[in-house]
């Protein structure tokens, strides 16, 4: 009687494919490349110091810095949102600061947190689609602004000055370079480049 013998497996293929998805490394590869700037020996800040005061939504006023199409600068007071490792505006498409974007979509913003300042620099992208401007126009309701979608637009009964009349556009900026100077122990400066968008405009 013939009797049935076991295949033999290959202990290299069965671990690859029980090897689940390798999270360490891709958080890793999420947090930017930090380079130290401070010249009186202070160690690079730590990234998560400006994360989490982005990410709760600080009351500080942020500051965006465009370029007008003769190359003058200009700068505007704005709200801002930090949602998913991104800043959201809004302006009206009138304003300056919508038309040198037009022209030209690299800006900066600046913002006083507590105990650091920081700059963020990037490419402004202007947002028409439904889902996330439906998402981020909830956002900015529960900060406290009634928006709501009209069109590829935001609407509502009120805005700042500084924003224009009405519809106002939507825009997002993935930063590409960030830079950090402490105002408050631990002291220190730092630049941080992240590596999903290094590459040049």
């Amino acid at each position: 009687m013939k009797t049935k013998t076991a295949k033999k497996t290959n202990p290299k293929k069965t671990a690859s494919k029980k090897a689940g998805p390798k999270t360490a490394t891709t958080q890793k590869a999420q947090e930017p490349t930090p380079k130290n700037l401070d010249i009186y020996g202070a160690k690079p800040l730590a990234w998560s110091r400006v994360l989490k005061q982005l990410g709760s939504n600080p009351q500080g006023t942020f500051w965006l810095a465009t370029t007008r199409p003769d190359g003058r600068p200009h700068v505007a007071g704005i709200g801002a949102l930090w949602v998913d490792g991104k800043i959201y505006f809004v302006s009206g498409a009138r304003t300056r600061k919508s038309r040198n974007l037009a022209a030209n979509p690299r800006c900066a913003f600046s913002v006083s947190l507590t105990g650091i300042d920081v700059v963020l620099e990037g490419r402004a992208i202007r947002v028409t689609d439904r889902p996330t401007l439906l998402r981020l126009a909830k956002r900015y309701a529960a900060q406290g602004w009634p928006a709501r979608v009209s069109g590829d637009a935001f609407t509502a009964e009120y805005s700042a000055p500084s924003a224009g009349p009405p519809p106002w556009n939507l825009y997002v900026v993935r930063p590409r370079t960030a830079f950090g100077v402490a105002s408050s122990d631990p002291p220190g400066a730092t630049r941080w480049q992240f590596a999903s968008t290094r590459a040049s405009a």
